[in-house]
């Protein structure tokens, strides 16, 4: 979880590049939604971090000059750092750029400039630097790969996206905001490049393995094959080859990308896909066989289940509040009244529980303060 996470947090790049880099505007419209699904996926990987050091009250070590964060020694700490910085710059970016439209004003470009092209190298560098955690272990050959940093972003460009593309047609049926098709097609054109990169580089990776023969072929052999009359992972893994192919062509063949529905489908198979991959496809095998050889297969147990289900519904009702709060806003429908200090309500439905409508007339308070 923790590294699928990671990939949707860094895929928000992908938004910011064309945007605030090339200046396209279908993009920049939509990139604020972008910035604020990486908030909620860095809020959730940073709560997984918490649940793997054993002890919520360690927690405090991750904190520089007041716990132990052994750093820059530790890579955990590094990546604590780079995730923590990832965070802070998309949070005070997106609520920036929703504060001076609330005040219906244009954001300062000489502090959101800076702090967005400051995020293009941070989201390398939190995906950077978990591929590190995995790939400086020597004894997990599985993992000892110099190309699991490139397999790392490939993926996280595949998987983020399309899972924004299922958030824009989401927003785009429930909400009054505005979501270009061109917008929507030039993500998934992304996400076609992406998924030949992430198909390649694992293409390589297995011909290395197979057609050397070495002894690390093991744990390949057990993800792909099965190893000694165990394989409890080869048909998760080939589920996950065959919905990332499948989605590779969705992509690919225009008519199939252009199509509303063959598109979400295309999304989801590359979400699960990439989450199978790059969950049970890639930690697992690490430890199988373990390092006198012998073989116990991994099953999650109950409180391992219900841990992350709880972190994903945090990480998701975050992201429901912070859409709550940025859709009316960029709508224009809340946003300060005329006389500068009261604010202006065009339609409640954005705001209040959703009842039976009465009353579709915009409120305008006269003693409540500015949001």
């Amino acid at each position: 979880n923790f590294t699928f996470l990671v990939g949707v947090a860094a895929a928000a790049v992908l938004l910011v590049i064309p945007a605030y880099v090339y200046h396209w505007k279908p993009i920049k419209e939509i990139a604020v939604l972008g910035e604020l699904l990486a908030v909620s996926a860095i809020v959730m990987c940073l709560l997984f971090v918490t649940v793997d050091i054993g002890h919520p009250e360690r927690f405090w070590h991750l904190i520089p000059k007041i716990g132990l964060l052994n750093f820059p020694q530790s890579l955990l700490a590094w990546d604590v750092v780079v995730l923590n910085t990832y965070l802070a710059i998309n949070l005070t970016v997106a609520v920036f750029i929703l504060y001076n439209k609330y005040y219906k004003r244009e954001p300062n470009k000489k502090f959101t400039t800076p702090l967005l092209l400051l995020s293009i190298p941070s989201a390398i560098s939190i995906h950077t630097v978990t591929a590190f955690l995995y790939n400086g272990l020597g004894a997990r050959p599985f993992w000892n790969s110099s190309i699991l940093v490139p397999r790392f972003l490939a993926s996280a460009f595949c998987s983020g996206p399309a899972f924004m593309i299922l958030i824009f047609f989401l927003v785009r049926k429930y909400t009054k905001f505005k979501i270009d098709d061109e917008a929507i097609q030039k993500v998934a054109e992304l996400i076609a490049y992406a998924m030949f990169v992430n198909l390649l580089l694992l293409g390589a990776e297995l011909f290395k393995e197979y057609y050397t023969g070495s002894v690390h072929l093991a744990p390949v052999q057990y993800l792909f094959q099965g190893l000694h009359g165990h394989s409890a992972l080869v048909p998760w893994i080939w589920t996950a080859m065959i919905f990332n192919l499948t989605a590779f062509f969705i992509f690919l063949v225009p008519e199939t990308r252009r199509n509303n529905v063959t598109l979400v489908i295309g999304c989801i198979l590359v979400f699960i896909g990439v989450y199978i991959e790059k969950g049970m496809g890639l930690v697992i095998p690490g430890f199988i066989p373990d390092v006198l050889h012998e073989i116990y297969e991994y099953a999650p147990s109950g409180v391992e289940l219900l841990l992350s289900m709880g972190i994903w519904a945090t990480g998701l009702f975050v992201f429901t509040m912070l859409l709550r709060v940025a859709i009316p806003i960029m709508n224009g429908d809340f946003h300060v009244a005329d006389d500068g200090v009261t604010y202006f309500i065009g339609d409640q439905l954005f705001l209040v529980p959703q009842k039976k409508q009465q009353n579709s007339a915009p409120v305008k308070p006269e003693s409540e303060p500015a949001a």
